[in-house]
């Protein structure tokens, strides 16, 4: 059996307030540009920390509560840890109740389902974490429709659909030709928009083998193997 492991797609809000800068910009080096489980461990305990403390001061600070959830989820990965992973995803159900509209819960939300699915395969990620595909697929649906003027929803949802079938490469094309046409206003949507584009001439090529394993690389921590 493989072990428990969550992925947590999305690194970042696009738009933090200056205090919330540090959190941001740690867990994007986390997620796409540390090889090391190690040293990506420590970035990500550190993020928690400094929005741990905005939150201290303001508890209802939205931006800081997402933060921590995603270094959360983040950890839950990297250490395997199954209490970590249903923490995370209680933290995104509650974010997206308090605002149906934010795509950005959403696409936590499907990436925990689909994540699981992928690192336990489908019967065991239901049976051990409650994960369906169903579901994820739903939140990643909604939050593309949500998120239309940034490009890191729909170049999410690419990559996300094409891991989990490597025969929906009509799709999943689709949505990366939306997010190469798509606004990149921060950070993390340049970077998952040149994945988009990366990624393009295979999915365009009906290459579904080798798209699956090049979004495997691309989504965060593929770095690490």
């Amino acid at each position: 059996m493989r072990r428990i492991a969550m992925l947590v797609p999305v690194v970042a809000i696009g738009f933090a307030t200056p205090a919330l800068a540090g959190p941001r910009e740690t867990l994007t080096e986390a997620a796409f540009a540390t090889p090391d489980k190690a040293a990506a461990l420590q970035k990500i305990n550190a993020a928690e920390a400094q929005a741990r403390a905005v939150l201290a001061r303001n508890p209802q600070d939205r931006d800081a509560q997402m933060y921590r959830a995603i270094a959360i989820g983040y950890r839950a990965k990297l250490a395997r840890s199954r209490a970590d992973a249903q923490t995370a995803k209680r933290m995104f159900e509650l974010l997206a109740q308090a605002d149906p509209r934010d795509p950005e819960p959403q696409i936590l939300i499907g990436g925990w389902h689909l994540d699981a699915i992928e690192d336990l395969g489908g019967m065991i990620a239901g049976a051990v974490l409650g994960a369906k595909r169903a579901t994820g697929l739903a939140a990643v649906d909604r939050a593309v429709a949500l998120g239309r003027n940034r490009a890191m929803f729909p170049a999410l949802a690419a990559l996300m659909r094409v891991r989990l079938d490597a025969k929906d490469t009509a799709t999943a094309a689709a949505l990366a030709e939306q997010a190469t046409r798509t606004a990149a206003p921060t950070q993390i949507d340049r970077i998952l928009q040149q994945h988009a584009a990366a990624i393009l001439p295979l999915l365009r090529a009906g290459n579904g083998a080798a798209a699956q394993k090049m979004a495997r690389r691309l989504l965060p921590f593929g770095k690490l193997g």
